[in-house]
């Protein structure tokens, strides 16, 4: 499985004009393209598979991207992840919708992360993705560490019946807080 992970990434980096030899990881793994573009040194870009699916992402913004498989064991982690209030909120929608809106912002917090790329960070206490419905595709999320307080554009999708796919952008509007 991972060897096929690892492989469908390359053909979709090659899809996208990209060989192996352009992807680099810095010293936080966080991966980065050599930029086809002579302004700018590299290119952003998030990778991401679950299962059978690969995605990747690729921008001149910060982008993260993130694909995770819609499980019932979301819910035994739910608290690790959300904070109370957000879990009360989610919890009075049905059951079906409580796992996708889960996966969804388990999605977010990863995309942020993968973003932000930064120790410390806490997906329960430091990132807070704004109510939404799943008929929606797009929200808002906030990072709240060390004084800011950075906004994100969050994007998201049903794969299949069981997948979630969610990729986010810095939305820019960062806001230092004293």
């Amino acid at each position: 499985m991972h060897q096929r992970a690892f492989l469908s990434v390359r053909k979709l980096l090659a899809l996208a004009g990209y060989s192996d030899f352009d992807l680099e990881y810095d010293e936080f793994g966080k991966p980065h393209l050599h930029s086809k573009n002579r302004h700018t040194d590299f290119t952003e870009v998030s990778i991401t598979h679950s299962h059978h699916f690969s995605a990747i992402i690729v921008s001149n913004e910060s982008v993260g991207i993130d694909i995770e498989m819609q499980r019932d064991i979301i819910l035994k982690i739910a608290h690790k992840f959300v904070n109370d209030e957000e879990l009360d909120r989610l919890q009075k929608t049905n059951p079906n919708d409580f796992i996708k809106k889960l996966t969804v912002k388990w999605g977010a917090k990863e995309a942020i992360f993968k973003i932000k790329n930064e120790k410390g960070i806490s997906f329960r206490d430091h990132i807070q993705v704004a109510p939404f419905e799943l008929n929606q595709t797009q929200t808002i999320a906030d990072l709240n560490i060390n004084g800011a307080k950075q906004k994100f554009n969050i994007h998201f999708s049903e794969l299949d019946t069981n997948f979630t796919l969610v990729y986010a952008f810095e939305n820019n509007d960062t806001i230092q807080e004293h």
